[in-house]
């Protein structure tokens, strides 16, 4: 008899494990006729009164736009970690090491609260993407600078041998193979800030950390509202989860054919 498969066997577990979870709520005696009653609230499938995102949705335009921001700032960092000019040096490892070192809550407050005492005043949704892009793209920005240095020195020297200008030896040569590192790191990075950003319900945004919080409050059925919300996180890192095993196995295509 054939046996099955190693990956079905491991959506049986899958499988066998929710199940089991699902009825643990259930003998919790869990509301379920409040969970649907907000759960399109939590989605996102509602809009605030002011007609703004709020939700899973406002979760994930805060995530999506910081990782853009802060693979911009990573890049730009990680150039200047490998650059031989003392002041982009310079300049690059303090960032990198003021906001590795320094918590991710002090950063929020800082941008958002302390400013403001200096005339810079930004509303929450700009002080969120700017206090997580510059802390994790401190972090992304030495996962970038490993990947680079990952690549052999000789493929630049060949590259630069056949007359291949900076811009296309670092495109074409360097790029797609230091991608094959750089991608599972960043991955699981962009995974952490995916959960980091309900650091922003500090400020008063209506993502859905601040949402489970607010029903919870105001029904006094925190279980339901909070596991509700852990839930959703758990759907939204799968789907980025997802994404990150296709880039590994795109830019890995090399080395399987090898095998």
């Amino acid at each position: 008899m054939r046996c099955p498969p190693f990956w079905l066997k491991v959506q049986t577990v899958w499988l066998v494990l929710i199940l089991l979870l699902t009825a643990g709520f259930y003998r919790l005696g869990l509301d379920f006729s409040l969970i649907r009653e907000k759960l399109p609230f939590m989605l996102g499938l509602r809009l605030t009164p002011n007609g703004f995102v709020q939700g899973a949705v406002l979760t994930l335009v805060i995530t999506v736009v910081s990782m853009a921001v802060s693979l911009l700032v990573a890049v730009l960092t990680a150039l200047g970690r490998l650059s031989r000019n003392p002041v982009a040096f310079g300049v690059a490892t303090f960032y990198a090491s003021f906001f590795r070192g320094t918590p991710l809550l002090v950063q929020v407050l800082i941008i958002y609260l302390a400013l403001p005492q200096f005339g810079l005043v930004l509303s929450g949704f700009t002080s969120g993407i700017l206090a997580l892009s510059l802390n994790y793209g401190a972090y992304l920005a030495e996962t970038i600078r490993a990947g680079i240095a990952s690549v052999p020195k000789g493929q630049r020297e060949a590259a630069m041998a056949l007359g291949l200008g900076r811009y296309l030896i670092g495109v074409k040569i360097v790029a797609p193979q230091a991608m094959r590192f750089i991608i599972p790191p960043a991955g699981a990075q962009f995974i952490s800030m995916l959960k980091d950003s309900s650091l922003v319900s500090i400020m008063g945004l209506w993502e859905l950390n601040f949402l489970a919080q607010s029903f919870g409050r105001s029904t006094y059925h925190y279980m339901e509202m909070l596991l509700s919300a852990a839930v959703i996180y758990w759907i939204l890192s799968i789907g980025l989860e997802i994404m990150q095993n296709r880039l590994e196995r795109h830019f890995g295509r090399s080395i399987a054919a090898e095998r």
